[in-house]
């Protein structure tokens, strides 16, 4: 631990940036996580980089962007599951991120997480009352028979039967095995909560079901959520804000309303323009953006805005410049030099034209307070 990191004393934690709806319960600042691989060379996949954010109590943040944008990485990170390279994690005002482990121990029962697949994320070998029960004992919480009063209870609020404590995963179904993971994050009464990809190895009638139980619990309980999720019809549906990832950075932030309806950035046109309409005639009147060329590898990112390779608006710019997040619109941040407040929709921008934002009074203002 370096002399000048925040310990499990700190007390003051960073103003908010992207917002000002009070203080932050989760507070991230530039952080990064690089993996470097074996073998010849020094190479480095840069998963998450550079990434500042504020999560909100109460709130739930949708995380959204195509696969292998370092979603999942993020989330983990925040929790510790993986080491982040650099950066901070205020969790009310405590810096995670250079905690040891017996610190890190004291904060681990407010801050849980949904694991994508309910198959692989329960032990085959232990039943309901293990699976369920192990974090009351670990945290010293429950014991005997009160740990099984506890499962009990937390099965039912999860919308399972109290009986089936004696079964084991092999007996449910994935809808199920995912309400069991559920319980198992509840069992120690988080504060926050990070639901990676819940819902995608389940049916849809599932999916749907699993969605109002997580909103349920999150009045009840006054939980906050990082929902982390490639299907914009779920995020739509149960998020305040929306995050935009893209090669392991923040592209765009706004609450839910405005970033599906007012989308500001070139990739989150593409990625909703993707979501297929209930409406047969409104789908079939709508212009889909389809992008062109793959993504990117994230050992060798490009230089400049990282999304360049594929966006149709592309300028020489957009190739040497590393566009910050700045608000473009009253609580609607974008990384775009070609966006600006005076002109925020890029359709009516000169293939061209000048970039809309100073990048370097861009950058300075970036570095420093963001206030929405």
């Amino acid at each position: 631990m370096s002399a000048n990191a925040p310990t499990s004393e700190s007390h003051e934690g960073p103003p908010p940036v992207y917002s000002a709806d009070g203080e932050p319960l989760i507070a991230i600042r530039n952080l990064k996580v690089h993996f470097v691989l074996s073998g010849r060379g020094k190479r480095v996949v840069k998963a998450v980089d550079g990434v500042t954010l504020d999560i909100f109590r109460g709130e739930t943040l949708g995380l959204v962007g195509e696969s292998g944008c370092g979603k999942s990485t993020l989330g983990h990170a925040i929790l510790r599951l993986i080491e982040p390279t650099s950066g901070q994690v205020f969790y009310q005002n405590v810096d995670l991120a250079h905690l040891s482990k017996k610190e890190m121990r004291q904060h681990r029962r407010h801050l849980q997480i949904i694991f994508q697949d309910p198959y692989a994320s329960l032990n085959p070998r232990m039943n309901v009352r293990q699976i369920v029960g192990e974090p009351l004992g670990t945290f010293g919480i429950a014991a005997g028979k009160d740990a099984d009063l506890r499962v009990q209870e937390l099965l039912e609020t999860v919308g399972l039967n109290r009986r089936f404590i004696k079964r084991y995963p092999h007996e449910f179904s994935g809808g199920q095995r995912q309400r069991i993971g559920i319980a198992r994050a509840l069992a120690v009464d988080p504060v926050f909560v990070v639901a990676d990809e819940p819902i995608s190895a389940l049916d849809v009638s599932i999916q749907a079901q699993v969605m109002n139980l997580l909103e349920r619990l999150r009045q009840e309980k006054n939980l906050t959520y990082l929902f982390i999720s490639h299907d914009l019809r779920a995020i739509r549906h149960v998020s305040d804000r929306v995050a935009v990832m893209y090669l392991g950075k923040l592209v765009e932030i706004a609450p839910a309303k405005t970033i599906y309806d007012d989308p500001l950035m070139p990739y989150t046109k593409a990625l909703i323009s993707a979501v297929p309409l209930p409406d047969p005639v409104a789908e079939d009147k709508r212009r889909r953006i389809v992008l062109k060329g793959d993504v990117p590898s994230p050992i060798n990112p490009p230089e400049g805005c990282r999304f360049h390779t594929r966006c149709p608006y592309v300028i020489p710019s957009c190739k040497e410049i590393v566009p910050p997040l700045v608000e473009i619109k009253p609580n609607h941040f974008a990384a775009c030099i070609r966006i600006s407040p005076e002109e925020p929709d890029i359709d009516k921008v000169p293939a061209g034209a000048a970039p809309g934002v100073n990048p370097a009074q861009a950058e300075a203002q970036h570095t420093g307070t963001i206030n929405a």
